[in-house]
């Protein structure tokens, strides 16, 4: 079978299976990327994100991670919600959850389908392939601009003349030598909606992107206590931040009353933060079965419902943040710390002071507990 017989099968098979958009580059269609990742790592940008560095020579340049590769196929599977994203931010007592995480894991749902598409390449062109889904140092971004999948906007995420914001995004390696398509150019002109929109200020640069200030890494990725500094701009997020994709005017185009591939679940849109708050490890395990929430933990999970709590200004959640004080992760009673004194009166908070911070043994959450006074709780409380 010829190189362009193969890449309509491969277009038909993948559509078939689900995917909305099939694009094909050469592995040696992103020159610059050693370049910029180099600069992105030494700003330190991105935090704790270790393996970035580590895996630096492979990501900037596909052909180091498989010499044998002849072509990348990017194929992106739309996730647009069919609501505004945005609007559980104004529910100060429900949790914001991003869109992505609304749904199945998507490493699990597309990783499936890209072996089966990848497979025809196998079996109908005899060639070797390897599949890749945000698991492996692929800089799929890049390689999605190169393929005229779309083009990387201001605030870094691929952005699609036909989807938006809105798309998972997998690559087929291959041995095959398959026709490319003509790459993307950026259409987001004199727009920076994204960037003005981020509450935590994590655009240093219009395309760049540090990630130490960023919802999604705080409240996804990083294992940490999270600074008090992003706390309040976190407001009610506790699972990934949709500002930045949501306000792009792009979202518009795309195709109008297509309804996306993948539904999110209705039960994890505006969620009380008091149900979210009295769940013990078992009862998270169980709500958050086959979702991305489930990777982050209870532990981390809890710390950023405490957060949002904390921001809700709601004095009757003040008894679902004293009751984790004595929760037994340290990351968990620091923020409880936090959010009790934002919520309660200056009086109530010091007495819980005085009879916790004497057999407290962490020192996380002792720095919390000495931030707190009388005039601190005052502060913090007002609204």
């Amino acid at each position: 079978m010829t190189g362009e017989g193969l890449k309509r099968a491969l277009v038909e098979r993948a559509r078939a299976l689900g995917f909305d958009t099939v694009r094909v580059t050469r592995p040696d269609a992103m020159p610059l990327a050693p370049e910029r990742l180099a600069a992105w790592l030494a700003q330190g940008f991105q935090g704790s994100m270790d393996w970035m560095a580590d895996t630096a020579d492979r990501r900037a340049d596909p052909r180091i991670l498989w010499p044998q590769v002849q072509s990348v196929i990017l194929l992106g599977l739309n996730y647009g919600p069919t609501t505004d994203p945005l609007a559980a931010l104004a529910l100060k007592d429900r949790a914001s959850i991003s869109v992505y995480a609304r749904n199945r894991d998507y490493h699990d749902v597309i990783k499936g389908k890209l072996k089966e598409a990848a497979g025809l390449l196998a079996v109908r062109g005899g060639s070797d392939v390897k599949v890749f889904v945000d698991t492996a140092p692929v800089m799929e971004k890049p390689l999605a601009e190169a393929s005229g999948l779309g083009w990387q906007g201001k605030h870094t995420v691929v952005v699609s003349r036909e989807f938006g914001n809105w798309l998972f995004l997998g690559a087929i390696f291959t041995t095959a030598d398959l026709p490319v398509d003509e790459p993307e150019t950026d259409h987001c002109g004199s727009c920076r909606r994204c960037l003005d929109v981020c509450p935590t200020n994590a655009f240093p640069a219009p395309y760049q992107l540090d990630a130490r200030r960023c919802i999604s890494y705080l409240t996804i990725e990083h294992k940490g206590h999270i600074a008090e500094e992003f706390r309040a701009p976190i407001g009610n997020r506790i699972f990934g931040c949709d500002d930045c994709l949501a306000v792009c005017p792009w979202n518009k185009f795309a195709q109008a009353g297509r309804e996306a591939r993948l539904m999110q679940r209705e039960d994890l849109a505006a969620v009380p933060l008091s149900e979210l708050a009295r769940l013990d490890d078992a009862d998270f395990r169980i709500r958050f079965a086959g979702t991305p929430i489930k990777r982050a933990g209870r532990d981390r999970f809890l710390r950023n419902v405490l957060i949002a709590i904390g921001n809700s200004g709601d004095p009757a959640l003040a008894a679902d943040a004293v009751a984790h004080l004595d929760d037994s992760s340290p990351l968990v009673r620091a923020m409880a710390v936090w959010a009790s004194a934002r919520l309660l009166t200056p009086g109530e908070i010091t007495a819980l002071r005085d009879a916790r911070q004497a057999r407290e043994t962490d020192d996380d959450v002792l720095r919390e507990w000495s931030r707190i006074s009388p005039s601190h709780a005052a502060r913090e409380s007002a609204p």
